[in-house]
């Protein structure tokens, strides 16, 4: 892996993810995902998986446009540790303030962030972005790790 593969990979994935994030992902699945039900699972579900196209949309193109020879392989593997820990954090949507936590929310009060979930109305999203980013670096180190021979 080179600096330069893994900066454009990173830079490619995260770029992705707040396009993914904030303009794929329609209303209808944001206010749903985090239902404790079959409906917030398929809601979470079509997200995660408009997101990963967009992600893997975002590759494609530093791979035609760069020259950058990365392993689809690895690749593949890059966007499923994305999708898997997005999916992980979104099922949580609505519930950043809830006082008997599940999931990466009693993950985040077991941590030493509860009084500021329940302070700040812009804690649980600012938690959530940590969440995909620090994934989206691990996601990064993966597809950049690898090339096409």
């Amino acid at each position: 892996m080179t600096a330069a593969a893994f900066a454009a990979t990173y830079a490619a994935l995260t770029a992705a993810h707040e396009v993914g994030d904030h303009w794929t992902q329609v209303d209808a699945q944001a206010a749903a995902k985090g239902l404790p039900n079959r409906d917030g699972a398929l809601a979470c579900t079509e997200h995660v998986l408009t997101y990963t196209a967009t992600q893997a949309a975002a590759l494609y193109a530093i791979h035609r446009a760069t020259g950058l020879r990365l392993s689809w392989r690895r690749a593949a593997l890059g966007l499923a540790v994305s999708a898997v820990t997005h999916y992980i954090a979104d099922r949580q949507g609505g519930h950043w303030q809830d006082k008997q936590p599940r999931g990466i929310v009693r993950l985040a009060a077991a941590t030493g962030h509860a009084e500021w979930l329940e302070r700040d109305p812009n804690a649980g999203y600012l938690m959530d972005q940590a969440w995909h980013k620090g994934w989206i670096f691990m996601a990064a180190l993966v597809v950049a790790g690898g090339r096409e021979q």
